[in-house]
């Protein structure tokens, strides 16, 4: 195990279990572990400062969010996501904002509208400079404000598990080229529908955002195998 955690920091209002589960969830996300890469419970508790419990807990849950996979008389490794991996979950992210971007359009408030608005010219900003950092943290604080939107916390909570399987390589889907300007564009349409409280309009820009993101992610996947023949 090549990656090393920070130690976890006993000051927070939030149970050490859940410390734990950022913690390495971040680690996984960021590329610290390695997809495939064994994870022994004693050297992340050592790393981190904790006793083997939460850490234990922590796993089970990351298994339950996709991020790893226990393998009974093997061990714990970081999960490899596949295409069909992908497929699934934007098969059901489909089915799920398109329900959001509806229940938003008969429900978000102007102060959302104009955060929406915010962030896209927010998202501009970052485009113009390249700072994919920056365009992947607001565009997920942009589609935050439409989960709220639907003021339906049981599919928010299952849409942000969903994302966060993907968090990862989200980022190459974004840097295809011309995904940028396109993404643009389908977040413009979709505030727009939003804010015209036209429900119809809003479910297809959601599904059209959601497939294109799809597409392209298969795409910068598979470009570079091609590439490699």
């Amino acid at each position: 195990m090549s990656g090393h955690l920070q130690p976890i920091k006993l000051d927070s209002y939030k149970p050490l279990r859940e410390l734990v589960c950022e913690n390495i969830r971040q680690a996984i996300i960021d590329g610290t572990f390695s997809p495939g890469e064994r994870l022994m419970e004693i050297q992340l508790a050592d790393e981190m400062g904790v006793s083997r419990t939460p850490v234990r807990e922590a796993i089970r849950k990351l298994e339950l969010e996709g991020f790893v996979v226990m393998i009974p008389r093997r061990g714990t490794y970081v999960a490899d996501i596949s295409i069909k991996d992908i497929t699934e979950i934007y098969e059901v992210r489909t089915c799920l904002d398109v329900l959001a971007a509806g229940l938003a359009a008969e429900r978000i408030t102007d102060e959302e509208l104009d955060t929406m608005n915010g962030y896209l010219h927010e998202i501009g900003q970052h485009v113009a400079n390249m700072d994919m950092n920056k365009i992947v943290e607001v565009d997920t604080a942009f589609h935050d404000v439409l989960y709220n939107a639907s003021r339906n916390e049981r599919l928010r909570s299952i849409i942000n598990n969903l994302r966060e399987q993907l968090t990862g390589i989200r980022g190459r889907s974004m840097s295809y080229p011309g995904r940028l300007v396109e993404t643009m564009d389908e977040h413009r349409n979709l505030v727009d529908a939003i804010a015209s409280r036209d429900v119809e309009r809003a479910q297809h820009a959601a599904r059209v955002h959601i497939e294109n993101a799809e597409h392209t992610l298969l795409r910068s996947i598979a470009e570079p195998k091609k590439k490699a023949k």
